[in-house]
């Protein structure tokens, strides 16, 4: 029975789709059979960021209509072969979805797979509210800016009411990734700390993942950027954080600035 994990957050461009994707690849290199849902109707961005754009035919709206079998619009991916994609239709609106028929296909793949990731589309309204309607688990993405955090909280609101979870009594467990930290800007107060993030909303925090170049070549490449570059620094984080949903004991690191850790290490001042 699967475990159904929704990425969400109320502010858009913080990173759900690149951490859906990053994250569900890790989580299928260890060997667990994953599915990623993007929930963005009428946008549809996680085939892009998978590289799986050419290769859709069907998609969620058409499953939960009966137009296609849910095998049918799962796409396997050619790297991992225990990770699979359920993409949004790029035609229609959100108006489109329903929740007997979300339902549905949450219920049959449960039965089929490890974890059920939910990509949310960004801000409040019906498909946010769709995507994490069923979940277990919620990974809030913010970035360590006061907007973003404020967004967050709201979503771990939602998160309390508007989930079936909540709804039957029980809760939704729920981590913070903080994603596009940069230790420079944050030694200079230039945006939020960790402590300060945690300290507003109140949530374990998952993982921290760091401004990285490399995040956003893997996606215009169409791969996540922990099977492109697995060695860069952010891909490190998620592996980490990956590990963490897995129940894994891993430390948590703060990303440091280099040029600062040298200088004091060499005794020289900062320029």
């Amino acid at each position: 029975m699967a475990k159904v994990l929704v990425v969400t957050s109320g502010k858009g461009g913080v990173g759900k789709t690149t951490s859906t994707a990053a994250l569900g690849a890790a989580l299928a290199q260890t060997g667990k059979k994953v599915a990623v849902i993007d929930f963005d109707v009428g946008l549809r961005n996680l085939d892009l960021v998978m590289g799986a754009e050419r290769r859709v035919v069907f998609d969620l709206i058409n499953v939960t209509q009966g137009v296609a079998k849910l095998q049918q619009a799962l796409i396997r991916d050619k790297r991992v072969d225990t990770l699979f994609l359920l993409p949004a239709s790029q035609t229609r609106d959100k108006d489109a979805l329903t929740e007997e028929g979300v339902a549905a296909v949450i219920a049959e793949l449960r039965e089929k797979f490890d974890y059920v990731i939910c990509d949310s589309p960004a801000g409040i309204e019906r498909g946010a509210q769709l995507a994490m309607r069923f979940a277990d688990e919620a990974v809030i993405v913010t970035n360590p800016e006061v907007s973003s955090v404020r967004d967050s909280d709201r979503i771990i609101g939602l998160l309390d009411s508007k989930t079936l979870r909540a709804e039957q009594g029980n809760s939704v467990t729920k981590h913070i990734l903080v994603t596009r930290y940069d230790a420079a800007r944050a030694a200079r107060g230039e945006m939020l700390s960790i402590d300060d993030v945690l300290d507003i909303l109140s949530t374990p925090l998952l993982g921290i993942i760091p401004e990285s170049e490399g995040v956003l070549r893997s996606s215009n490449v169409g791969s996540p950027v922990t099977l492109n570059e697995p060695t860069n620094a952010a891909a490190r984080a998620y592996v980490d954080a990956a590990k963490r949903l897995l129940g894994q004991d891993v430390p948590l690191v703060l990303p440091v600035d280099k040029r600062r850790f040298f200088d004091r290490l060499f005794g020289r001042r900062a320029a």
